[in-house]
């Protein structure tokens, strides 16, 4: 059991252990809920952010009018403070771009360059296509690539096992010979959409890379099985411009006793360059502003601060939590009690993943029993989103939000990453979950134990 000292917003006599924590906590606890459920508040504000400015690729004039429209807000919302920081970012753009099947018939390919790739020349790239299923063909076959796209057909498994084609696949292709680089996009799901996603910055290849749909990989891969030879023409304007100024922005609910004590909440206000990046990750950003916002107007003030953030240029490039983090002293590193983030799709919660000690995750174990009645008191080992990443490597405890997201990967980075896939009423219980989980670690008496 972990003891926990006397909260002085209970009765002198009374001790708050980790057991304890639902009791202490359920009226409050209680009221949150009611009060984030009661309307579509918070969807309607993720409606006016994404209808009013769209995608918001770093370096673009969309994402630094979204970051002034929100200070603004936050400002207008009455919280104690709100306030940027600034990010250099990297400034990449995508350009005109097309593809298109030449042989063994001519039919246009839909596409999405991938981000931070180069483009081709003005004419493009006309060349044979290669198809593999997997690194390791690739280096089997790695003869035959000299002059020609390779195109990686390879099935969706989970995120992070497909995902790496998309991120190293060009520098691969590109030490064999090859001269474009096509990935089926990483979906589990298509109805001929091509996703777009960042190449990995430390591996940048010289050759354009892109990617194609479900649908039109397979469709090449059998074509290849026939013996039909395969050419496309790759058109991509792509180019990697000076990094750009951005910003990280801030709202902050100020503690009552420890206000240099800070829990952070927050998802990242950048977005690919198509869509509206509702899901991906305006949502959690949202989700979490308000989660601020709701305890403000109800006047509860915890212990220790708590702090919503939009971090910027998550998708290609990070710059935004790692500026964040190295802005800070040790000692205000020390005082960040914990980092809350959502960047998994504002769908309905289900809990928490949590990474951190023994002894905090029994305080977080307990306090989730208060999100019971939103069927959202999951808690989890491991995990954290990446912009939280950066935090959590100093020490700090970090947790990031569940979600029954099965269709996240449907829409990812894709044009269908709109505010209709989000259920008004499933949003507002993220707000919730975020708010009650903020609260109550903000106002144990004592910070999360590390």
């Amino acid at each position: 059991m972990v003891l926990l000292a006397s909260s002085a917003s209970l009765p002198l006599h009374a001790q708050v252990t980790a057991d304890s924590i639902p009791a202490q906590y359920r009226d409050v606890a209680t009221r949150i809920i009611q009060a984030a459920t009661a309307d579509s508040s918070a969807y309607d504000r993720l409606a006016r952010l994404v209808d009013g400015f769209g995608h918001r690729l770093s370096g673009s004039e969309s994402l630094e009018r979204a970051l002034d429209w929100i200070l603004a807000a936050m400002r207008r919302d009455g919280l104690d403070s709100a306030w940027t920081e600034p990010v250099m970012v990297p400034h990449w753009v995508r350009g005109e771009e097309s593809a298109e099947l030449i042989s063994p018939r001519r039919a246009r390919l839909p596409m999405l360059g991938l981000g931070l790739s180069a483009g081709t020349s003005r004419k493009g790239v006309t060349a044979p296509v290669l198809v593999v299923s997997s690194f390791d063909e690739l280096k089997e076959r790695a003869a035959e690539v000299k002059g020609k796209i390779v195109l990686y057909d390879v099935p969706f498994t989970n995120y992070g096992a497909t995902v790496r084609y998309r991120g190293v696949g060009a520098l691969m292709a590109e030490q064999y010979g090859a001269v474009a680089v096509l990935v089926r996009s990483v979906t589990p799901y298509s109805i001929r959409s091509p996703h777009t996603g960042s190449m990995r910055s430390d591996s940048l290849a010289k050759i354009p890379a892109a990617a194609i749909t479900v649908e039109d990989a397979m469709m090449l891969h059998r074509m290849q099985n026939r013996d039909e030879a395969i050419v496309v023409h790759l058109t991509m304007g792509a180019r990697l411009l000076p990094d750009a100024p951005s910003r990280n922005v801030m709202g902050q609910l100020t503690g009552r006793e420890s206000p240099e004590e800070v829990i952070v909440l927050g998802g990242h206000i950048d977005s690919w360059d198509v869509g509206q990046g509702a899901m991906d990750d305006g949502g959690g950003m949202v989700a979490a502003w308000e989660a601020v916002h709701l305890l403000q107007r109800l006047g509860l003030r915890p212990r220790r601060s708590i702090r919503a953030v939009g971090w910027t240029n998550e998708e290609n490039g990070l710059r935004g939590g790692r500026a964040y983090r190295d802005s800070r002293t040790a000692e205000q590193m020390a005082q960040h009690v914990l980092a809350m983030e959502s960047d998994g799709g504002a769908f309905r919660p289900a809990g928490f993943s949590f990474n951190g000690s023994d002894a905090a995750f029994e305080i977080i174990r307990q306090a989730s029993h208060l999100l019971e009645p939103l069927e959202a008191d999951s808690i989890s080992r491991g995990g954290g989103e990446a912009d939280i990443g950066p935090l959590m490597e100093r020490g700090v405890p970090g947790m990031g939000l569940l979600t029954q997201a099965e269709r996240y990967f449907w829409f990812h980075h894709t044009d269908g990453d709109t505010i209709d896939k989000l259920d008004p009423a499933d949003f507002a219980r993220c707000v919730a979950v975020f708010a009650v989980m903020a609260y109550v670690v903000a106002d144990l008496p004592e910070p999360l134990p590390r």
